[in-house]
């Protein structure tokens, strides 16, 4: 009944590991159970490298990371913009594609604002460079707070540059529906 939600939702089920675990009595979380002989462990199957074991926590262990996909162009979408005394227009986000370092220049779209990187700076520490994963601020020269806005996307102007779109085709998958 899972493997055919999983496969429904677009997941490979040979590639997702299926613990029975019992919280209430520690069963295959941390050590195997006894209460269960019927389980004889799990499997996963993927390109990257099999796996196998008997418990969650060695199901857990067995996840692997996500690559961070700093060979793709960079788009930073904008979550917020402040104008910082003495330093500047300040745009925030997270890094989701490609390497964002000082002195690149970075055009913002839709409004195809083009911008020099003064500094990047995560917690409060300059970086060399963000890649993807990283929540970061960066300063950007010539370019008023009241310009940028939350949703524009920015990017190497000299590498792939992002665009506005007209229109897109999308595929949305609804997990969990209020009325059904």
């Amino acid at each position: 009944e899972v493997s055919s939600y999983i496969k429904k939702i677009g997941y490979n089920p040979a590639a997702v590991a299926f613990v029975p675990i019992s919280g209430w009595h520690g069963d295959n979380m941390l050590e195997p159970s006894t209460n269960m002989p019927w389980f004889k462990g799990w499997k996963v199957e993927r390109k990257e490298g099999n796996g196998e074991g008997k418990t969650l926590i060695e199901a857990l262990d067995a996840i692997l990371p996500p690559s961070r996909p700093t060979d793709k162009a960079l788009r930073l979408p904008l979550q917020d913009v402040y104008k910082i005394g003495g330093i500047g227009t300040v745009p925030v986000g997270r890094v989701e594609t490609g390497v964002l370092k000082p002195g690149m220049v970075v055009v913002f779209a839709p409004a195809n604002i083009t911008t020099e990187v003064k500094s990047v700076e995560m917690h409060h520490e300059a970086l060399p460079e963000a890649v993807p994963g990283d929540n970061v601020g960066f300063n950007v020269k010539n370019v008023s707070v009241k310009e940028l806005r939350r949703g524009y996307v920015a990017g190497d102007s000299k590498a792939s540059p992002p665009r506005g779109a007209a229109d897109f085709t999308a595929q949305v998958i609804v997990l969990n529906h209020p009325g059904q």
